[in-house]
């Protein structure tokens, strides 16, 4: 295998495969980047068996095809560290990868193409495609509430939900919920959904840009695929049954508030500067026209904010861990939200107040 690129174009896909590596790996290959040449193509790949990254770069000039796989972060720190527009001379020398420059050479071990794993890619159940910036907000409106080491492991990651003309994505740590949905044209034979991992789901945000340049998804059995420009994404499904959201979602809630979102939220932080650090809860307290925030912690010290509201009704106080509401206040991106009381034993449901395709539930505390 032998090839010369410039360092700015090595370096671009290097940066978006390395996401995959992780520093403790169980087989040594796996921390190692498959470098395949052929067809006047470098494809560069790397995975830790649950998420395989993939991208190509065009090569002008010479080459030899072949396959080999080298350390992934030592590979990323030399092209990082060279200066910018150098070209770079690639060489596979019998276990070596020479990388060489004017005034730079490096010598890195390498192991067998045959050694790296491929992620097994199962028949297509349904497949759709939309714009990068769809799937992005997607992601981005509902990945905060996906848990983090549960035991219930199907929380630690978000469910994908493919209907004939929409995409709902869902998370949920059992306390709060976050749901947004996009219409999209799918191609599947009945409603299906899968659980896509926490890093998987991390990775894929990454990936993503707010383009309008399409990417297609196609979802397996046990693998769901993503093919953007010049990357493809391939991450496996978590086997486990998703809560049934629809369920969750409050009722009949009589108790509308209608609030300024950049108030509401700089409310929010500022109770919680004297909250319990461990439980992190506010008490919210609803009356005609106002709410009025008290926090208070093992010390003594107490906090209260008070703020305006377009609010009608009866009195209301429940608690909230302050963090999953500034969270949603983080997430919506509408100047005013509308929040939906019940009663202080029952969920909140916030949206944003132009009724966008997103939904969130927070669960109340008890203070």
């Amino acid at each position: 295998m032998r090839f010369t690129i410039s360092r700015d174009q090595l370096l671009a896909p290097l940066q978006l495969v390395s996401g995959a590596v992780e520093k403790r790996q169980t087989l040594p290959v796996l921390s190692n980047v498959l470098m395949v040449v052929d067809d006047s193509k470098l494809s560069l790949t790397a995975t830790d068996l649950e998420v395989e990254l993939k991208a190509q770069v065009d090569l002008e000039g010479e080459f030899e095809p072949g396959e080999i796989t080298v350390p992934a972060r030592k590979l990323l720190d030399i092209v990082r560290s060279l200066g910018d527009g150098e070209n770079v001379k690639v060489e596979q020398s019998e276990t070596r990868l020479k990388v060489i420059t004017p005034s730079s050479r490096f010598s890195l071990s390498t192991m067998s193409a045959n050694e790296f794993p491929n992620l097994d890619e199962t028949v297509s159940l349904a497949s759709l495609e939309l714009t990068q910036d769809v799937l992005k907000s997607l992601i981005e409106k509902t990945q905060f509430a996906m848990a983090q080491q549960d035991v219930r492991y199907y929380l630690n990651g978000m469910l994908f939900e493919f209907d004939n003309d929409k995409l709902t994505t869902v998370a949920t740590d059992g306390h709060r919920l976050a749901l947004s949905r996009a219409k999209a044209s799918i191609d599947a034979d009945d409603k299906i959904s899968a659980i896509i991992p926490r890093k998987g789901v991390t990775e894929l945000a990454r990936l993503l840009e707010h383009s309008d340049d399409k990417v297609t998804v196609n979802l397996g059995s046990n693998h769901i695929k993503v093919i953007g420009p010049d990357y493809s994404f391939t991450s496996k499904l978590v086997d486990g049954r998703f809560p049934e959201y629809e369920k969750v979602l409050p009722r009949n809630g009589d108790k509308i508030v209608i609030a300024d979102r950049e108030l509401f939220k700089e409310s929010l932080s500022r109770a919680s500067i004297l909250c319990n650090e461990k439980f992190r809860g506010v008490r919210f307290m609803l009356t005609n026209e106002q709410v009025r925030l008290h926090a208070n912690n093992p010390e003594q010290e107490e906090a209260e904010v008070e703020f305006g509201v377009d609010y009608k009704g009866s009195d209301l106080e429940i608690g909230f861990n302050v963090s999953y509401m500034i969270d949603v206040m983080n997430t919506i991106k509408t100047p005013q939200v509308k929040l939906t009381f019940i009663d202080a034993n029952s969920s909140t449901l916030i949206e944003e107040v132009d009724g966008g395709e997103s939904v969130y539930v927070v669960m109340p505390m008890r203070l």
